[in-house]
Formats: C-alpha cells, structure tokens, sequence
C-alpha cells in the first residue's frame, strides 16, 4: 500500500503542479507514494489518512494551530522558495525526512 503524502493549500489548485513535480521525483527514486492536494479545509477529512502532511506557503499561518490540535501528524510548511521553484524533488525529500525515509 503506498504511503500518503498530502498537501494543502488555499484552494487545491496551484499545489497541482508541485505534485505532479513530486510523483515524478518518487517515480525516479522507486518510491510507491500517493501524492495528492487539497484545500486547506479538507484537513479534517484528508490528514487522518495522511502519512506526511504538508502546507503551501500561502496557508502557514494555519500551522501551529493543526500542529497543536494534532500533536501526532507528521505536519511542516514548504518553504516559499521550494514552493515557488515547484522543486518536487525537495518538497518530497521534506516529506521522506518527516517520515524518516531516504
């Protein structure tokens, strides 16, 4: 079963990109990971079958707040400029180093 990779962001959309971007950095690496992204109030429901949660830039400030509510994810923010490069060769290290993956 793939391990879940979930990013949010304001509506779901520009984050599109990054994953496609990401699929195929894991694709390289032969890493069988399902990578999908959602809007931000699609946390309830999508974090909990999450393995790694992650959040655009323009949703950080959201951060602290899930982080708090929910001590046992695995949950940071994409950096601007990862996010702005579309580096999804970064972005899924950041996901593979919160999962203690290489």
């Amino acid at each position: 079963m793939a391990t879940k990779i979930t990013l949010f962001c304001a509506a779901g959309m520009s984050t599109s990109l990054l994953v496609n971007k990401m699929k195929e950095a894991a694709a390289a690496l032969g890493k069988d990971y399902e990578i999908a992204a959602y809007s931000l109030g699609d946390f309830e429901e999508k974090a909990p079958e999450a393995a790694v949660c992650l959040l655009g830039p323009q949703v950080r400030y959201a951060l602290g707040k899930l982080k708090a509510a929910h001590p046992d994810y695995k949950i940071t923010d994409i950096p601007m400029k990862q996010y702005g490069l579309m580096d999804g060769k970064g972005t899924l290290k950041l996901a593979m180093d919160l999962l203690g993956e290489e």
